[in-house]
Order: C-alpha cells, then structure tokens, then sequence
C-alpha cells in the first residue's frame, strides 16, 4: 500500500504578497491581482489635478511664446500702414515706432510683453487707440451671447437626435438625421454663414443682415431685446448647423456601442419599456465619451466665431481679431489669441475633471 505523498507548500513571493498560494498548501487562498474583477484604485484627486494643472500651464506657456513670434511674421509693417493713412516726416514715424516700442531689440519686446500679461496689461491697439484690456472686455459680451446661446441649442439638439438616431438604427429616421448631419459637418461655417445671408438676409429679406442691434432703440427694452434675438438667428443658425452635427455622430456611435451589452438585456427582462431602458441605462453610459467631445467643442465654437462674426458683422472678439489681423494691429492680436486659446485650455481642463468625475475606471486607473 503506497503512502499518499504530499504536495510543498509553495512560498509566497514577497515582492507579490497577493499572489495565490498552491492548492494543498493549506495556507488560506488568496486572490491575485490579474483575478480581480475590480481595478485598484488609482490615485488621489489632488494628485490627478495638479497634473492636470501642470499640462495646462505648459500649454499657456507655449500659447503665449507662439502668440509673441508668430504674429511678427505676418507681412506688413503696423507703423508704415498708420504713417500711409496721414502724411508723417521719417521723424513722425520714428518717433511712432518708438512709442509703440518697435524700436527695441525683439526680445526685450518678449519681456515686456510677458510683463504685460502677468500685470494684466495687454498693450495698446494700433488701430482703435485703446488699452487691449479694455478692448477685449468690451466685445467678450457679444461673443459670450453669440456662442452660449449655439451652444446649448447645438448640444441639446445634437444628443437628441444621436440617441434618437442610433436606437432606431438603419431606419428612414436614421439615415435621413445622419446623412444631414454629415454634410453639414462638411461644409465650412462661414460659406454657410454667406448663403444664409444671401437667402435670407438679401434674397428674402425676413433677417438683419449683420450687426447686433438697430440703432436707435433703447438698450434693454422689449423691443431691443426682441431685435437682438432677430440679429442673432443667422449666426447662431451657422455655428449649430456644423456644431450639432458632431455631437449626433458622436452620441450615435457611442449608443450604438451599449446597444449590445449585458445590463440592456437585463433592465428588459426587469419588464422595464424600451423608453425607459434607453432613457435611464443605455443614454447615461453613452454619454460618457460624449463630455469630451462637448466641452472641447464649447472651445472650439468661441475659437469659431471669428469667421462667423465677420461674415455677420456681429460685434465681438471675432470680429476684433479680423480687424486686428488687416492692420496688423500686434497687441490686439496676441491679446484676443490668449483669450481664445485660454478659453480652450480651460475646456480642456474642464473636460478632464468631468470625465473623471463621471466615469469610475478613470477615477481608479
């Protein structure tokens, strides 16, 4: 008769205490790491937002050295183009050249510049004689407006339409919302701008054809406010109809993606309706790839409306930088270039948080 024979122990590897321990061993089983189910947790919120923090600066920092160099590139000379406009002696110009600190080496124009953005001052426009400061917060309000309002209409359509589009998926429904929203995301949104203002504006003549209000009326009454919002519809029109169409696509595909899985199929056989499993599981998970779409593009339409303010003549920091880029008018450049370009970092940043906030697996990876 054999003697059954017994299997070492097998040592657990310091280095990896959580390793399993060998059947027979006797010791308790413990479960590695590659069989959990669940991810460890990553690290700390304070630790994800400086680092978050730390690559948003490094971006303004970049923004703001390219914002310097680049428009120094650009051709003409701001002084020249001042000195053509009135007659000046080379005296004039010189002395010109000098008050607007041209005549420096360029980078001792860096440090100032540099300067001047840490204390808040921007500079003085070429053109409008103006501290930039007060330029750029004088026309934010008109672009704020302007990009708000498309904002939340191209957001609100755009998630709509996806999740509408996707859940009845190959449908006439389907293609028709797709196949629209492509070519609209095709075409570029200051030749939109154009041929609704030719059509509507001119053709039709039922829309103001440019500016933000009729002058004459008195600021804040009904009747004011009723001419903005009939100022508004062209451009705010132009930047949905390419805008909207981005976030259908986007939110079609992320749905189509959950239409398959486990927990779907398990909220039907809970009794729950088809409006109800969408509404309350599919959609909400769906919407996670979504956010960041959504806030990089709340950015990008700020950015946007440079094309569309100029088209439309509306007055905001669009329209500023179009003027700023015929002179060239250098201060103003880099001043609304920091605006826009800070306004991006930020959704960025904003993106980030939200999205970790909203998905767990980033919170523990």
């Amino acid at each position: 008769m054999s003697t059954p024979t017994h299997d070492h122990p097998q040592p657990t590897d310091p280095e990896n205490p959580g390793a399993a321990s060998a059947p027979g061993s006797g010791g308790p089983a413990s479960i590695g790491p590659a069989d959990m189910d669940e991810p460890p947790k990553g690290g700390s919120f304070l630790g994800y937002l400086l680092r978050k923090l730390g690559g948003a600066a490094v971006s303004m920092i970049l923004v703001v050295v390219l914002g310097f160099f680049a428009f120094r590139m650009l051709p003409g000379d701001p002084v020249l183009k001042i000195a053509k406009e009135r007659p000046m002696s080379p005296a004039q110009i010189a002395e010109l050249r000098s008050q607007y600190g041209l005549d420096k080496p360029v980078i001792v124009q860096f440090w100032d510049y540099l300067v001047g953005i840490l204390t808040g001052d921007l500079g003085e426009s070429y053109v409008y004689r103006k501290s930039v400061s007060a330029l750029i917060g004088e026309y934010i309000g008109p672009t704020l407006l302007l990009t708000a309002t498309a904002a939340v209409i191209a957001i609100a359509l755009g998630l709509w339409l996806g999740q509408l589009s996707a859940w009845r998926r190959n449908s006439l429904f389907d293609k028709l919302a797709s196949s629209t929203s492509l070519v609209f995301w095709s075409v570029p949104t200051f030749w939109l701008g154009l041929i609704l203002l030719m059509i509507f504006g001119g053709t039709l003549q039922w829309l103001p054809t440019g500016g933000m209000v009729t002058p004459g009326l008195e600021p804040w009454s009904f009747a004011a406010v009723i001419d903005v919002i009939r100022h508004l519809i062209l451009p705010v029109v132009s930047l949905v109809a390419v805008v909207y169409a981005q976030f259908l696509m986007v939110m079609r595909a992320s749905l189509l993606e959950e239409m398959n899985e486990d927990y779907l199929t398990t909220a039907r056989a809970k009794g729950l309706s088809e409006d109800e499993v969408r509404r309350r599981h599919a959609v909400p998970n769906a919407l996670l790839p979504t956010v960041t779409v959504v806030f990089l593009h709340i950015g990008g339409l700020i950015a946007g409306a440079v094309t569309v303010e100029a088209v439309f003549s509306w007055p905001g920091l669009g329209k500023l930088t179009f003027e700023a880029i015929r002179g060239p008018d250098l201060p103003l450049l880099q001043g609304t270039f920091v605006v826009f370009s800070a306004i991006i970092i930020v959704m960025n940043l904003a993106a980030d948080l939200v999205y970790r906030w909203l998905d767990p697996r980033i919170r523990r990876a």
